[in-house]
């Protein structure tokens, strides 16, 4: 069981800076973060939103206890991934890129995976 906390909070780690690493940008409004999103279609405002936001959701996957919060902030994050990986392909189809999209989507699934088969609340399904 030890082996797999360390794991789960390794695969955790992983996913939230990758999550906080994607989110400073739109935070400070770089102007590279900014051309991107409007060549997206998404308007100016929403991008200090969405890099806040991203930001919670990972301090609230990281800090210990609030179950029900981290159910809520790994629904926000995938929710985020989804719709970035769905706007990706709408402008640029298909392409190798999503490989990268794909990855952190894994994280986040083996993340949400392995938090559940740790505190031992069994995830469920359909």
């Amino acid at each position: 069981m030890k082996v797999t906390k360390v794991i789960c909070w390794v695969v955790t780690l992983l996913f939230a800076g990758f999550m906080i690493f994607s989110s400073i940008s739109n935070v400070t409004m770089a102007k590279e973060a900014v051309a991107f999103m409007k060549q997206l279609g998404y308007p100016a405002y929403f991008i200090p939103f969405i890099g806040v936001a991203k930001i919670l959701g990972c301090i609230a996957i990281l800090v210990p206890g609030y179950y029900r919060i981290k159910e809520w902030a790994y629904a926000g994050l995938f929710f985020d991934l989804i719709g970035a990986t769905y706007s990706l392909i709408c402008v640029f189809g298909v392409n190798s890129a999503l490989l990268f999209m794909l990855l952190a989507i894994g994280l986040g699934a083996a993340s949400y995976m392995l938090y559940h088969k740790v505190y031992g609340q069994p995830v469920k399904t359909l």
